[in-house]
């Protein structure tokens, strides 16, 4: 079935509907999804949230727009959530250099500080990285070694893909792959084995042809595993069935 690795269902965008929308995944091919927080406060609702349902899971972590809000009280208060239960991973963390709320080096102090805890948690990460490719690149080096985890959302070359893959990374694919202008990271799908790529919504955001521009959910990755068939010269079923179980290796469910 299908497994969508990072999912943002605490949005308001669902607000009118979640309830109705989650009960309808398993009728539509959706077997588990893990809802990852990105601002401080988003932190104890989304990890409250998949208490009430037995398919999903949660991440905790500040994405770089939001490290802002982070201090020591905060970051503490953050970490006892690990404590609770479907606690799978930290994140999303990361850098953003394309919308610049925060400086670069207040980013790079959180994200590093985010690796060390899931090291110390020996949890996985699920990495956000925008128009930051080099200097995410170098604090992986240095603090995610023997981490695993998913690198979100990706946008890079294929080559710095395979450099992620020998790290121990898998490679988030969603919606973007769907759309005619995403030449790079059709390239990275073609050019990197199954086995290192797992499907993502980024829902609300990032719907695939033929939603493009309109919430996202879970069960549109199917239009992401179809491309990514096309792309490989394999089948659906296949794409599925070898997502899933990356998935499920990545955050330890059985």
């Amino acid at each position: 079935m299908i497994f969508d690795t990072h999912a943002h269902y605490d949005d308001m965008q669902f607000s009118d509907d979640r309830k109705e929308l989650l009960h309808s995944m398993a009728d539509n091919g959706v077997g588990n999804i893990v809802n990852v927080s990105a601002s401080y406060d988003s932190c104890k609702r989304v990890v409250d949230m998949v208490q009430d349902y037995p398919f999903m899971y949660a991440a905790v972590g500040v994405h770089p727009d939001n490290v802002g809000d982070l201090d020591e009280e905060a970051f503490a208060r953050m970490e006892e959530l690990f404590t609770r239960d479907k606690v799978v991973a930290v994140g999303e963390i990361g850098l953003d250099y394309y919308w610049d709320q925060e400086s670069h080096d207040l980013q790079k102090e959180w994200f590093i500080r985010q690796l060390k805890l899931a090291r110390q948690l020996r949890l996985p990460v699920l990495i956000h990285s925008r128009e930051a490719a080099c200097d995410t690149m170098e604090i992986m080096k240095e603090y995610a070694q023997g981490l695993k985890g998913v690198i979100h959302c990706y946008s890079y070359s294929k080559e710095m893909a395979k450099e992620y893959v020998k790290l121990g990374f898998y490679i988030g694919v969603g919606g973007v792959v769907t759309f005619k202008n995403a030449r790079k990271l059709k390239e990275t799908v073609e050019a990197l084995p199954l086995t290192s790529i797992v499907l993502e919504t980024d829902c609300p955001y990032l719907a695939p042809t033929p939603y493009r521009g309109k919430r996202n959910n879970s069960i549109y990755i199917q239009y992401v595993a179809a491309e990514i068939a096309k792309l490989k010269g394999i089948t659906y079923d296949e794409v599925i069935a070898q997502t899933e179980a990356n998935a499920k290796e990545l955050y330890g469910i059985l």
